[in-house]
């Protein structure tokens, strides 16, 4: 079967830690740019200005994000298999060149990459370089790839990978519409304001009580998500999960654009210190290459008022405020194809 190696860009001259967040002073309308030197890309996805004012703080991180230790790695090979790594891997992922391959395009498979060290950061950004592809034509591919920021690691289970009823954060980039071809089998559809459009990132919070509904692709879960066309582009994808204030936001880089595009934002997210990041793929009947380019992590430091800092304190479950408990009955309106 042929395996094509995710394009990328040559290499920038490795950085010293972690890459700094520079903030441009305020333009002539006071908004402020933030943009994210990226030491092993030559150039990195232009962003949005960070929510209230905000700079990096890399000291903290660098020794567990540093360019030895982040992902790339600076010598691959040392990725889950020495003492020193801060990498795991699982199932069948594998190290290759450029990137980690989380599973191939072959049936039935699953792989995950796992850090080793939790995070203890309060407000964070994560930044994925990913790459999905493979011979399957459309709608004959799957399942997708998923980011993980949880309390337990290195579980293999049904959901992309990962276990079922997980603790903390879970965002998906799913390629197969499961519900949507059981409804094409019983000639239904969702009406046009609810109907999803696959390939399609979703994200979910959990405290360990919640199952994520495959056949459904999650959405009684859901916080929200985005239709994002990721698969055989001849260019880099990217996707940025950023926690500020316990606002949640996740933005896509997939046009070749260079350009952060929204996808979900979600205020109210609380969730707990010292969880692990991850990365998780499954394959079932359906297949496609899922690779991992890699993973950047930035530490914000946030001004809070006294209140907020008040309010802003740990938290030792994951939850989301005012989110209602998924009913059993389908959300949105059905019709019935004719024909």
């Amino acid at each position: 079967m042929r395996d094509s190696a995710p394009r990328r860009a040559a290499p920038a001259p490795a950085l010293k830690g972690v890459p700094a967040l520079k903030v441009d002073r305020p333009g002539a309308q006071g908004q402020r740019r933030a943009r994210v030197p990226a030491p092993f890309a030559a150039r990195a996805p232009r962003r949005r200005a960070p929510s209230s004012s905000s700079r990096a703080s890399p000291a903290r991180f660098e020794a567990l994000w540093s360019a030895g230790h982040g992902f790339p790695a600076t010598s691959t090979p040392g990725i889950g298999t020495s003492s020193s790594s801060l990498w795991n891997l699982m199932g069948n992922a594998m190290v290759m060149t450029q990137y980690v391959r989380l599973t191939p395009d072959v049936q039935s498979k699953q792989g995950a990459l796992w850090n080793r060290v939790p995070c203890f950061l309060r407000d964070w950004e994560l930044q994925v370089h990913f790459k999905i592809h493979g011979q399957g034509k459309k709608n004959l591919h799957g399942d997708g790839l998923a980011i993980w920021y949880t309390k337990d690691r290195m579980q293999p289970g049904p959901v992309f990978g990962n276990m079922d009823k997980f603790v903390g954060l879970g965002v998906f980039v799913d390629t197969y519409p499961n519900e949507e071809k059981q409804q094409e089998a019983q000639k239904k559809r969702y009406s046009p304001a609810v109907q999803r459009v696959f390939p399609y990132v979703s994200a979910m919070v959990n405290n360990g009580s919640l199952s994520y509904d495959h056949e459904r692709d999650g959405r009684p879960t859901e916080l929200g998500g985005c239709t994002a066309i990721v698969r055989n582009l001849h260019y880099d994808t990217f996707l940025v999960i950023r926690y500020v204030k316990r606002h949640l936001t996740i933005m896509v880089d997939i046009d070749g654009k260079h350009e952060w595009r929204d996808c979900i934002e979600v205020p109210g997210v609380r969730l707990p210190r010292g969880y692990y990041f991850g990365t998780s793929s499954i394959t079932g009947d359906l297949s496609d290459n899922h690779d991992v380019v890699s993973l950047k992590l930035f530490e914000l430091t946030v001004e809070r008022t006294p209140e907020e800092e008040r309010l802003h304190r740990d938290v030792f479950l994951p939850s989301v405020d005012n989110m209602k408990l998924p009913d059993s009955k389908p959300r949105g309106t059905w019709e019935t194809v004719s024909g």
